[in-house]
């Protein structure tokens, strides 16, 4: 029976929720392999967690990649973080490739570690946490098909938990929905975009959508879920913690 939190792979580790989920593990005993496109970015988090921490610089959707750590490293917990700063921008000002960014980066590469999980398999007890958005509770006008990419990730774990079960896997499948939240990358760049498009300034924006939760919280939240034999299957992430999806 694997334990979750011996081994832990996180994708998008270099920046934003990524990052404090990564540092979260390690400082929690876990070993973390850390996936991310910038080496250099992925060494300098490396310098912060310390000798528990290993950069693995590569392209998250890349499917040898997700077959060669899940092999060669046997974790039992994966963190699937990782994804594309969405063009900002109505519909009718996108293009189909700006628009389908976030499904080629985010959708794409959860399907592509979850597909690695199943055909591997993942050794039994082990957990693969998917990230994806409040935004496809309420929708994301300016933000292309990024609500739509987060969505297809939480059927990617229904699809994956059911088949699982079929074959006696013993793998748990567990999607988390953090809000906007102005501690990120991807989430100052949302909040730059609407609260232009309600012209007031960030600030004003911000406070309005108060209480927000920062990484440190998102990653407190991955590892409950991960320490959490009887988790529920989604949650919401809020200020105030996990909020399960009935």
């Amino acid at each position: 029976m694997s334990d979750p939190l011996q081994t832990a792979v996180v994708t998008g580790a270099s920046r934003g929720f990524g990052r404090a989920i990564a540092a979260a593990l390690v400082a929690r005993g876990t070993a973390v392999i850390g996936i991310a496109r910038d080496e250099q970015e992925l060494r300098a988090v490396g310098d912060e967690p310390g000798a528990s921490f290993t950069p693995v610089a590569g392209d998250a959707t890349d499917e040898t990649l997700a077959q060669d750590v899940i092999r060669e490293h046997r974790p039992g917990l994966l963190v699937l973080n990782a994804g594309a700063t969405p063009h900002m921008a109505p519909v009718h000002e996108q293009t189909w490739e700006t628009f389908s960014r976030n499904w080629q980066a985010d959708a794409r590469h959860v399907f592509t570690w979850t597909r690695a999980a199943l055909r591997e398999p993942l050794a039994p007890g082990s957990m693969v946490v998917s990230m994806s958005s409040g935004a496809v509770l309420g929708g994301s006008p300016l933000s292309g098909g990024y609500a739509s990419a987060k969505a297809a990730i939480r059927y990617i774990r229904g699809y994956a938990a059911e088949e699982a079960q079929r074959a006696g896997l013993d793998i748990r499948f567990v999607t988390l929905l953090p809000q906007m939240t102005p501690g990120t990358g991807i989430g100052s760049v949302a909040i730059a975009g609407y609260a232009a498009r309600q012209g007031v300034d960030q600030d004003t924006f911000v406070e309005g959508r108060q209480p927000i939760h920062t990484p440190e919280q998102v990653a407190k939240s991955v590892v409950e879920v991960a320490a959490d034999a009887n988790s529920a299957p989604e949650y919401r992430i809020t200020a105030a913690g996990l909020r399960p999806i009935d």
